[in-house]
């Protein structure tokens, strides 16, 4: 199986390429259109911020590439909120996969709940392929400031100051606003259910 990791100006790549080691896929990391466009599997992780990250993609014609694959495509938390149309963060406009807006966490009235949301959180309302073998309630790690709200493309809900969307998927297109690469096993199942649809 051919797996690759885009490059694009922004952190985490590898920690996917290590997680994707411990299941046994070595995975290219890459800003090539072709090599994205050959895949089997595409994955866009994240650490890093919007405006920058999008530059990137369209200096490389990337936001074109990715917006025209067939291929499963998994976003990784930056990489979930690039997948959606706007991004509150330095008003950027996005790839528009999913026609949702990303939106600043507000901790204001939610005392002791602080921002950036950093830490173990639990998902909920669980639906699809994505979350085979992985139960209600399960926690996964999350870091960001940013998130985007509940939709009919939401197949996972997370509460912290908000209820948000911490997954979300439309045709090829998945996305999840938590790191799997660093969610243990959890994390490591749903990885695995990606590469195995």
């Amino acid at each position: 199986m051919k797996v690759v990791i885009v490059k694009y100006n922004a952190g985490n790549t590898r920690s996917v390429h290590f997680a994707l080691e411990r299941l046994g896929i070595s995975a290219e990391v890459s800003d090539s259109p072709e090599l994205i466009r050959s895949a089997d599997k595409v994955i866009l992780p994240g650490v890093g911020q919007a405006a920058s990250a999008m530059a990137y993609l369209k200096q490389n014609a990337l936001n074109e590439t990715i917006k025209h694959l067939t291929q499963p495509v998994l976003g990784i938390c930056l990489g979930m909120q690039l997948l959606c149309k706007h991004s509150e963060e330095g008003d950027t406009e996005c790839l528009g996969i999913f026609d949702q807006d990303v939106i600043k966490l507000d901790s204001s009235n939610t005392p002791g709940m602080k921002v950036p949301h950093v830490g173990w959180n639990t998902l909920d309302s669980l639906h699809g392929t994505l979350f085979d073998g992985i139960s209600e309630g399960s926690f996964m790690y999350f870091v960001h400031s940013y998130y985007v709200g509940i939709s009919e493309h939401t197949i996972s809900r997370t509460d912290y100051t908000t209820t948000f969307s911490s997954a979300i998927h439309r045709n090829n297109f998945f996305g999840v606003q938590f790191h799997p690469e660093k969610s243990l096993r959890v994390g490591e199942q749903l990885l695995k259910n990606f590469l195995a649809l």
